[in-house]
């Protein structure tokens, strides 16, 4: 079966970006589609879909075939592709998760979108709501990692974050990373991001995925990192710019919503053979 797709990026975090034809096991498709050696290479596929109560629908598949509830620089990347294609005709749309529904806002130029700007909903501190199996909240708590005891926060941003504040050193980043995504405090994994606050508007960040391992962005890491950070007071309360390995996003919090705004790129069309 051939099928048509388009591979994106949001600041390096790449996805091939197809359209729901009816194929009943995706996450057979993006372990093929994903493996960077053999296939077209991804951190993930993402489905645009049909909504029943939404502009647009969003499925994300990650490289291990696990499905993610919601991506920040995949819908990202989903937005620009339904815009550009005529898919959704407005600047401002609904987009359906499994994390409940998105609202993009398209800063365009000359007709292409420049940049997204996605409401990201509420934050929750809430450990159970992760699910975490901790009562109340866990924010700067000890939890262990290997051989090590590191201080972190947990933050529930769409999909699981555990915030470690703590200097790792970058080569270690795998071997914590995995073993805190898989710490059995999270019945479902976390994804992990590791933070070093430059000053009060500036920190950067390296997320170690669930389902991915390390990427080069994560648009909710970026966000769920932003509010840990402003909740235990080391930046701004209400604005952060946070660095990535291949640029920044612009996190603001305004009446409790997070707002996040960055670029998303196309990279190439193709057919492939599934």
């Amino acid at each position: 079966m051939e099928i048509r797709f388009t591979k994106m990026h949001g600041l390096g975090n790449d996805f091939i970006m197809l359209e729901d034809d009816g194929i009943t096991d995706y996450t057979a498709v993006a372990g093929r589609l994903c493996e960077r050696n053999t296939g077209i290479g991804a951190d993930g596929l993402i489905i645009v879909c049909k909504s029943e109560h939404s502009d647009a629908k969003m499925r994300i598949i990650n490289s291990d075939g696990s499905e993610a509830q919601m991506c920040g620089n995949g819908i990202r990347c989903f937005s620009k592709y339904v815009y550009e294609r005529g898919i959704v005709k407005k600047n401002k749309f609904t987009v359906e998760t499994l994390a409940g529904v998105m609202r993009p806002e398209l800063n365009l130029e000359e007709g292409k979108v420049k940049s997204v700007t996605v409401d990201m909903g509420e934050p929750s501190f809430d450990a159970g709501r992760l699910p975490m199996k901790y009562d109340g909240s866990f924010i700067e708590k000890s939890i262990f990692a290997e051989d090590r005891e590191l201080c972190a926060t947990a933050v529930l941003m769409g999909v699981p974050h555990l915030i470690v504040f703590d200097e790792v050193d970058k080569k270690d980043i795998p071997k914590y990373g995995e073993s805190l995504e898989h710490n059995a405090l999270f019945p479902e994994r976390t994804n992990v991001d590791f933070v070093r606050v430059a000053d009060k508007s500036n920190i950067y960040v390296t997320t170690w995925e669930r389902g991915c391992g390390i990427t080069l962005a994560c648009g909710t890491g970026s966000c769920a990192s932003a509010c840990a950070c402003m909740k235990t007071g080391r930046v701004n309360k209400d604005e952060v710019t946070v660095h990535i390995a291949l640029g920044e996003l612009n996190i603001r919090v305004s009446n409790g919503r997070v707002f996040m705004t960055g670029e998303a790129c196309e990279v190439f069309t193709g057919t492939i053979n599934i």
